[in-house]
């Protein structure tokens, strides 16, 4: 427990409280003066002060209890103060709690409530200094992490995401196959790449794949390849995304979305390492760590018979869960700003992103920031540059994520349909029909 400091320059009051103290297993020092109260303060040796307001003979307006609070207060803000005063000094003492000062205590003193008042003090400082503490080894922690291993730009500050990261760090260096949960948008590719980044595949390739859009009749090109011929309008041989990971990683997004036929493929590869080029009869192998992601329940697919639970143990060795944006705030603004340019968000802009839920995670939070950049009339980001209500009027409605996802592609493509449809992964027509729902008006914007 740390110390309660007794500042206080008669020496038989001082020896009385130390007595007191004392009976009551409370460590205890004394200062006799301002300058040495001080000292101590400064060397961190101080848990909670009783600091008594007149120190010169003969003097009760308490000028020196006032200046030496206001020193040790400088010192460290967070120090509990709790004073000792006469009636002549009371108002001064309202004066000091209203400054910060926890209580004050007349005297003569209850002797309960002063050892009571003082172990609580004493305890809640030991807490506060206890999370400090925590505080300071989690950020050594994360920055040790940072620099030892490459994160690929991982942006946190929550320590639910330190953990996913450190595990991913930690599991990196093994060839086990690894499912990456949560929800879309919150973070699962980053986490690949950090495997990746972090194994003795990173040399080689990281290959990419959103399972999830194969079509049926293309998941065996898709996966591994095809000869020429080997279907209508093939001309030429077409490299699967196995043999293209060969040495290296294989990513396969959207893992619960695959179908019946791509698992059961999926599966043999899995097992044997083999497969065959769709038009061959060739048995070719790879060396592919394979890693998955998924914002599905695969437990309630396989119980619904809709995920091969054999194929769930193959890729399930390590299953690393990513938290949704909403969970772990305090990598909002952190975020956010790995997102700015020159930019820079006011005050309301802060508080409007902490306020919202993230239903689309970083990528709604991305894709948002973008958008205000684009349509910000100066440097300063404002909730409405944002597509929220501004602070302090009735929450006005929100401009909806998928809104804001069509919004931004159009903005980095200028304005242009079809680099836009790419880029969402939508058809022209399909993406026209949702701006037509959706109310957005296509407007070119000067390269």
């Amino acid at each position: 427990m740390p110390n309660v400091l007794i500042v206080e320059d008669q020496p038989g009051v001082a020896s009385a409280l130390r007595v007191l103290f004392d009976l009551h297993d409370v460590p205890s020092a004394v200062a006799e003066n301002p300058d040495a109260a001080v000292r101590i303060v400064e060397r961190g040796e101080a848990g909670v002060v009783l600091q008594d307001m007149n120190f010169t003979p003969g003097t009760t307006g308490g000028d020196e209890g006032i200046a030496l609070f206001r020193r040790m207060r400088a010192i460290d803000p967070e120090l509990p103060i709790l004073l000792m005063t006469a009636w002549t000094s009371l108002q001064t003492a309202v004066q000091l709690v209203k400054e910060g000062a926890v209580d004050y205590m007349a005297k003569p003193w209850d002797d309960a409530k002063l050892v009571a008042t003082v172990r609580a003090l004493l305890r809640a400082r030991e807490l506060r200094d206890d999370e400090a503490r925590e505080r300071r080894e989690r950020v050594q922690s994360r920055k040790e992490l940072a620099r030892k291993h490459d994160l690929r730009g991982t942006v946190y500050e929550s320590e639910s995401m330190h953990r996913v990261v450190s595990l991913a760090v930690q599991i990196a260096p093994s060839d086990v196959p690894v499912l990456i949960t949560g929800p879309n948008g919150a973070g699962k590719e980053k986490i690949a790449e950090i495997i990746h980044a972090g194994s003795k595949r990173r040399d080689k390739p990281l290959v990419k794949v959103n399972a999830g859009a194969i079509p049926d009749d293309l998941v065996e090109s898709e996966l591994f390849g095809a000869e020429a011929g080997a279907y209508t309008g093939s001309t030429r041989l077409r490299i699967g995304r196995f043999e293209a990971a060969n040495g290296g990683t294989l990513f396969l997004d959207e893992i619960g979305d695959l179908s019946a036929a791509g698992q059961m493929k999926l599966l043999r590869v899995l097992q044997s390492g083999e497969f065959e080029r769709l038009g061959s009869n060739e048995t070719r192998r790879v060396d592919v760590r394979v890693l998955t992601a998924t914002n599905s329940d695969l437990q309630h697919a396989i119980a619904r018979g809709t995920f091969r639970q054999d194929l769930y143990f193959r890729i399930a060795v390590v299953e690393i869960v990513v938290p949704p944006l909403r969970e772990r705030r305090e990598d909002v603004l952190p975020l956010a700003a790995s997102f700015l340019d020159r930019h820079s968000l006011d005050d309301a802009a802060k508080s409007a992103l902490l306020a919202h839920d993230w239903p689309g995670n970083v990528r709604e939070l991305q894709n948002r920031v973008h958008r205000a950049m684009a349509l910000a009339s100066g440097d300063t980001i404002t909730p409405i540059d944002l597509g929220f209500g501004t602070a302090g009027e009735a929450r006005a409605e929100e401009v909806p994520f998928e809104r804001v996802q069509i919004e931004t592609a159009l903005l980095n493509a200028n304005g242009s349909v079809s680099r836009a449809s790419e880029a969402l992964g939508l058809s022209r027509q399909a993406l026209y029909r949702r701006m037509e729902k959706l109310g957005i008006v296509l407007e070119r914007r000067p390269r």
